[in-house]
């Protein structure tokens, strides 16, 4: 739970009412002006309307320059950045020939793997060889290949369950599986902070949905107790079936998921345990399996368990991973495998090559390498930050690092200041966050050097006293802190 300081907040609602209302009444005159013109919708509604619609002509137009920036070459620790401008208050922007080398502090490229690699970038060219960039067909038809049977053998036997089964995207894999587990008569429990893919997919069930209070077992146990006793609405009949949805590392707080509680309770009250591993799948734990190996929780306790390929492996996708029971029936009946084109070759390479550097498979150490780095990097970085004043989010060992900047006015200054100085920053506003609670996310790799993050944590330093975002007083220097009271004789 954020607790937010008074002034801050009140601030913050200042500004957005402030943005508000000024939008409001420029939308007043711009209807007077538009009343003696023409209308060019042709008796149609108007296809953008509502709050949505002046959210974003409103507020997100003036700062859209801080988002979707364009890149030019592969999201290493440092990228080339696509200068644009624009001749219309930000309306459009235009790409120009210039590019800026930035500091990569925005990427899912947790160990590195997204940039070419000794190991795995030949043998994904090779793949591409032999298989083409597409199947262009569905798994049912003639879209599995001898590379996706082995990617699902290498994904189970690495995750630690029977069987698994892979997609070609890694939000439809939680949106698609969802509706297919539980539908009408089910009850899904899911944390309030879960991604959105995961709210789609619980949404589209039919299910009844129920939350919890972020990543708190014991209002979990509640939540379950009530319904249990409850039943289903109307009829009070028991529930047909029950799961349990949390996330490994939740990717806008940077928090571990409180696992053994939470699966011990899954337990005592007969209900699914569902983990997206998103996040936390070969970023986190010795051998890079994830919050089970990172908790000492063992994945037979795991009903489901589902991760995506785009952050650790440096690829795409999406898997599922459970009983051999679990995997077949989902086979037969997901629409996401019977419909979808299956996973490109050369990405379902990279992810196996991946697997096997972090397995030592390769014939070198450089898997427990990276694993070693990003958590040394990781840690460091976090400390750093909370020294010099900053409000993160999140736990030890978690790559993802919210910085908290709450009103909406420092959302551009910090983003555009940090670019100003070639580092390359994500900010996160509503509706993916909370109104008052807008953030920079910092994404940590392994790939980063000492230097690169000492550069970072200096510009975000001098961005942070620009900007004012340092809502808590500094440490003391190293030297500072060792001086004792000099004695005067």
């Amino acid at each position: 739970m954020i607790t937010i300081p008074y002034l801050t907040a009140l601030t913050t609602y200042f500004s957005y009412g402030l943005l508000f209302a000024f939008g409001q009444f420029r939308d007043f005159f711009r209807k007077i002006f538009d009343w003696w013109q023409s209308s060019d919708l042709q008796g149609y509604a108007p296809i953008c309307l509502g709050l949505e619609d002046f959210y974003i002509r409103r507020l997100y137009l003036r700062i859209q320059d801080c988002f979707g920036r364009p890149i030019a070459s592969a999201p290493d620790a440092w990228f080339d950045v696509v200068e644009r401008f624009s001749n219309d208050n930000n309306k459009t922007l235009k790409r120009t020939t210039k590019i800026s080398r930035c500091l990569n502090l925005g990427s899912y490229n947790y160990l590195g793997f997204a940039a070419a690699d000794e190991y795995c970038t030949p043998r994904a060219i090779e793949s591409l060889k032999r298989f083409s960039p597409s199947t262009c067909s569905a798994r049912v038809d003639g879209g599995t290949t001898t590379l996706h049977e082995e990617l699902e053998e290498c994904v189970a036997d690495f995750v630690g369950k029977p069987a698994a089964l892979v997609f070609g995207m890694g939000y439809v894999t939680n949106s698609a599986i969802l509706p297919v587990l539980v539908g009408k008569g089910g009850l899904i429990i899911s944390d309030s902070l879960n991604h959105n893919s995961i709210v789609n997919g619980a949404r589209g069930s039919g299910a009844t949905i129920r939350v919890f209070q972020h990543n708190m077992p014991s209002h979990l146990e509640k939540v379950l107790r009530e319904q249990i006793a409850e039943g289903q609405p109307r009829t009070h009949r028991p529930w047909k079936k029950i799961i349990v949805v949390v996330e490994g590392i939740y990717s806008m707080e940077g928090e571990l998921c409180k696992l053994p509680e939470i699966v011990a309770i899954c337990k005592k009250y007969k209900a699914y345990a569902y983990l997206d591993e998103a996040h936390s799948i070969g970023a986190v734990g010795k051998s890079g399996r994830g919050v089970c190996e990172l908790l000492g929780v063992d994945t037979a306790d795991i009903d489901i368990m589902m991760g995506t390929f785009t952050k650790s492996f440096g690829s795409c996708g999406g898997y599922i991973a459970g009983s051999k029971e679990l995997i077949k029936y989902l086979k037969y009946t997901c629409p996401a495998h019977l419909y979808a084109t299956s996973i490109s070759p050369p990405a379902a390479q990279q992810i196996i090559s991946a697997i096997k550097v972090l397995l030592g498979e390769d014939g070198t150490s450089r898997g427990a390498q990276k694993l070693a780095r990003i958590r040394e990097n990781s840690n460091f970085f976090r400390s750093e930050l909370q020294k010099m004043g900053f409000e993160v989010l999140g736990d030890n060992d978690s790559p993802v690092m919210p910085i908290m900047l709450y009103n909406p006015a420092k959302i551009p200054a910090f983003s555009r200041e940090c670019l100003k100085q070639n580092v390359a920053v994500v900010t996160v506003a509503f509706p993916a966050t909370p109104l008052l609670l807008a953030r920079a996310r910092i994404c940590i790799s392994a790939s980063h050097t000492k230097e690169d993050l000492l550069k970072a944590l200096e510009v975000i330093s001098r961005v942070g006293d620009l900007v004012g975002i340092k809502y808590f007083p500094a440490e003391p220097m190293k030297e500072q802190r060792e001086e004792g009271p000099i004695k005067v004789e």
